[in-house]
């Protein structure tokens, strides 16, 4: 008779939107975001993230493996409440500079979203989550764990700074 899991144990970590550094050029649907905000948009519509940094992920999942109480646990990888994205395009514009010039400083009403995105498939992606605003907490691996996850800003601006470096943004 064979054991379930063979004597594995197993911990979660349920990670928010990843924002940080880049490899190189493909990229994830996060960092998408911080790629549309510094290439220009009209606008930016009301919906809101939860973010963490990619360090700060695989920082939990090395705790998550190795601490004896993370054992059967399930641990939320997010830095602080969410965060809107006209609030993620004021950081870019305070911590960046000219680098965010294009960077829209405008929140757009539902409205014109709901009349664009009957144009642009990708507009139509993100309908759903007008105004909805999802908070999580990661109370339980800073607890648990000791993991002090890095600060919104700095994961959106890790993002934007190697958008830069690799040359990914319109000149």
């Amino acid at each position: 008779m064979s054991r379930e899991g063979n004597g594995l144990e197993l911990s979660v970590v349920n990670p928010a939107g990843i924002f940080g550094p880049i490899l190189g050029p493909d990229s994830a649907s996060s960092v998408d975001l911080i790629k549309r905000l510094m290439n220009g948009m009209p606008g930016a519509p009301r919906i809101y993230f939860g973010v963490v940094h990619v360090r700060d992920v695989a920082d939990l999942h090395l705790r998550a493996m190795t601490h004896p109480a993370a054992k059967g646990e399930r641990f939320i990888a997010v830095s602080g409440n969410a965060i809107s994205m006209v609030d993620i395009a004021r950081i870019l514009r305070a911590r960046l500079g000219t680098s965010a010039r294009r960077v829209p400083r405008l929140q757009l009403p539902d409205w014109v979203v709901r009349l664009a995105a009957k144009r642009d498939a990708s507009v139509r992606q993100v309908l759903q989550l007008l105004g909805v605003m999802s908070n999580a907490t990661s109370d339980q691996a800073k607890r648990i764990l000791g993991w002090l996850p890095r600060s919104n800003e700095d994961a959106i601006v890790d993002t934007a700074e190697s958008l830069i470096r690799f040359g990914l943004l319109k000149s």
